[in-house]
């Protein structure tokens, strides 16, 4: 039996053989030397074209092929995995995040190991060994956070850039998303405004409180802290103690869609309506926002789009490119039927 198939024998042959290079090579019409940059991540520095690592990935995944991963990290002094740590995996802004560095990781061949509730021990200790290229730290509390062994690449994700230590940050326009919320909620006419403040010790919930605090400058402000920590029930009760106050607020921004959707279950408890009696905002947009009754006004965090930039951040590191500054990633404010005029 003849053919071309490289991994083609018919029944009763020998085994089949794996697909190489080679292989990977001639299917798409370059050199061996550029299917080797495409798989270890180095083609951009020799301006290997886009439509070409294309074009090898195609062929690559046409006929089965796999770099093997023992013989690239002895030719490279490199693993291809990268450590994604976050504080939660089951927070759904997380599984965003997750998605963004899937996608872009595949691109860069790199494979992702995620780490959820990490301390600043396993982080050090990760970074000082071989088995990751690099680091993606999402979100981090301050106390996960201790000093990283120098030469160790990483990249931060919605993260104090003073705690950085110098490394790529890529960070939330947190800032706009906040003045949007405020200045929705007073073209609506509300002057006095109700807070469920994250107690969480992060720096993504210091900035949301220091944009709110910049963007409600002159309104009424009454404000609980939340901590997370507690559950929903620990929500549930900080939102009945702010519905039930005499001077009620008629319009309240939550620090996330959870939080938020632990304050419908207070209203709800209570006799309220939403929009009717209170309007609702809150902060990521996650999945279940739109599920809510009536659907939730929220802003956007574009999680996907923070997770392929820290990527694309690390990537430029692992091939020894300088990595310019990112300018914080877009928000938007998603307008549904949480919210009325007062």
């Amino acid at each position: 039996m003849t053919g071309s198939d490289p991994a083609g024998p018919g029944p009763g042959g020998p085994p089949p053989r794996r697909p190489t290079g080679r292989d990977v090579a001639q299917l798409a019409g370059v050199s061996q030397a550029t299917v080797s940059l495409v798989f270890s991540g180095a083609e951009a520095g020799h301006r290997v074209s886009e439509g070409t690592r294309q074009r090898v990935l195609e062929a690559a995944r046409g006929l089965g092929y796999r770099p093997q991963a023992a013989g690239r990290q002895l030719r490279l002094g490199r693993s291809g995995m990268a450590l994604l740590a976050v504080p939660n995996l089951q927070g759904p802004f997380f599984g965003r995040v997750l998605a963004g560095v899937h996608e872009e990781a595949a691109r860069h061949g790199l494979a992702v190991v995620v780490s959820s509730g990490w301390s600043a021990a396993m982080l050090a200790e990760a970074a000082t060994t071989s088995r990751f290229d690099g680091l993606l730290i999402c979100s981090p509390d301050d106390g996960q956070l201790g000093e990283l062994p120098s030469g160790t690449p990483a990249v931060f994700l919605d993260a104090d850039p003073a705690a950085a230590g110098g490394a790529p940050t890529v960070e939330l326009d947190l800032a706009g998303a906040m003045a949007a919320v405020v200045a929705h909620l007073t073209a609506l006419g509300h002057r006095r405004l109700g807070r469920l403040r994250s107690t969480h010790s992060a720096y993504t919930f210091r900035v949301r409180q220091a944009a709110f605090e910049r963007a409600a400058r002159g309104l009424e402000v009454l404000e609980l802290g939340v901590s997370l920590n507690r559950g929903e029930s620990g929500i549930r009760a900080a939102a009945t103690e702010l519905l039930t106050r005499p001077d009620r607020p008629h319009a309240v921004v939550c620090d996330d869609d959870v939080v938020a959707s632990g304050l419908y279950q207070a209203a709800a408890d209570l006799g309220l309506r939403i929009p009717g009696d209170v309007s609702v905002v809150g902060i990521d947009n996650i999945a279940v926002a739109a599920l809510l009754t009536p659907p939730l006004t929220t802003v956007d965090l574009p999680g996907e789009r923070l997770g392929r930039a820290g990527v694309a951040a690390l990537a430029g590191l692992l091939g020894g490119e300088p990595v310019a500054p990112v300018e914080p990633l877009a928000t938007s404010l998603v307008v549904r039927s949480s919210t009325a005029p007062a």
